[in-house]
């Protein structure tokens, strides 16, 4: 078959390595240009780097605009197949193959559709992930199935090992997906839209700490935005101050939600929420970064106690 590749940042480019080591000829790799933003320089291994190198025509673009998709036609694929790619596609193209277009996007559809799924599927407490390979339509990630490859969550998960071993999953959901086509053997299977999540694009504010959550809850959300993403963030006596790592203590604490009580296990106890009961663990912080980028044990840093806040106070 002769494949147009869509895709950007290392997703797109694995995908694309997955293409090129296919029997298929890929005969377009578009994608977009390098950007700086918080997220987009995440992962951002280069997909027009890899198709240069083997001899692949590039197409740079924000957008799939007029001159795209004249681009695509005059390839003449067979098929699309997109991963990681940040803008609105119009049904002239996606519908222009015979065998349409597929998209990869690492979540088990029809759950967390939309942005940073893995992240979203980790702070959520869910208990598996992986990747689908669907048929595009005209909602985001809505389409019919053809492939999903599952992954349970371990309790020690990380957003970044998760990406990572979510990536993995490309080539074979690949492979599947194009054998499928080829053999005549696919089979679509439609999503079931009232089981669909959505969720949108990750903000700064999204990494800020709610100390009324339960302390399950606060220790995932750090570990899901662990480095190189924007790490969990609070305010301690005026200053914004990042999370790096932290646990769920041994004792229960009562007081007053984000106060930091006592020292346990090589870190600061702050406290969750209902703490006036003293039903529930603290989460205790043993490391964090200040806004000048330096790291600091969280024993020493807290030592002189006090309240971590939503705001500078």
């Amino acid at each position: 078959m002769r494949i147009v590749s869509f895709g950007f940042q290392t997703w797109g480019r694995k995908t694309l390595q997955a293409l090129i080591d296919s029997e298929h000829e890929v005969v377009l790799a578009v994608t977009h240009p390098a950007a700086e933003s918080s997220y987009k320089a995440i992962f951002n291994d280069s997909v027009e780097e890899l198709a240069r190198e083997h001899g692949i025509p590039v197409h740079l673009t924000e957008r799939a605009d007029a001159e795209t998709i004249d681009l695509v036609k005059r390839a003449e694929p067979d098929v699309i197949v997109v991963n990681s790619w940040y803008t609105w596609m119009p049904p002239e193209l996606y519908k222009l193959p015979p065998f349409g277009t597929l998209n990869l996007h690492d979540s088990l559809l029809p759950k967390f559709t939309g942005f940073s799924p893995v992240l979203w599927a980790l702070i959520s407490g869910a208990e598996e992930f992986g990747l689908t390979v669907h048929r595009m339509d005209e909602q985001l990630d809505t389409g019919d199935i053809l492939v999903q490859h599952r992954l349970p969550i371990p309790a020690d998960a990380t957003g970044p090992g998760l990406v990572r071993a979510g990536m993995e999953l490309i080539p074979g959901a690949v492979h599947e997906a194009l054998a499928a086509l080829v053999d005549g053997t696919a089979r679509w299977t439609p999503q079931n839209k009232a089981e669909r999540t959505y969720f949108h694009k990750r903000s700064d504010r999204d990494s800020r700490i709610d100390w009324s959550w339960d302390t399950v809850d606060l220790e995932r959300f750090v570990r899901a935005l662990a480095d190189p993403y924007p790490p969990a963030f609070s305010y301690y006596r005026g200053e914004r101050v990042q999370v790096l790592a932290a646990h769920i203590s041994e004792a229960c604490y009562g007081g007053t939600a984000g106060r930091v009580i006592v020292q346990e296990g090589g870190g600061a106890v702050v406290c969750g929420p209902n703490p006036r009961y003293g039903h529930n663990r603290g989460l205790v912080i043993t490391k964090v970064r200040t806004a000048d980028g330096a790291e600091h044990d969280g024993a020493e840093f807290f030592v002189r106690g006090g309240y971590l806040t939503d705001a500078p106070e």
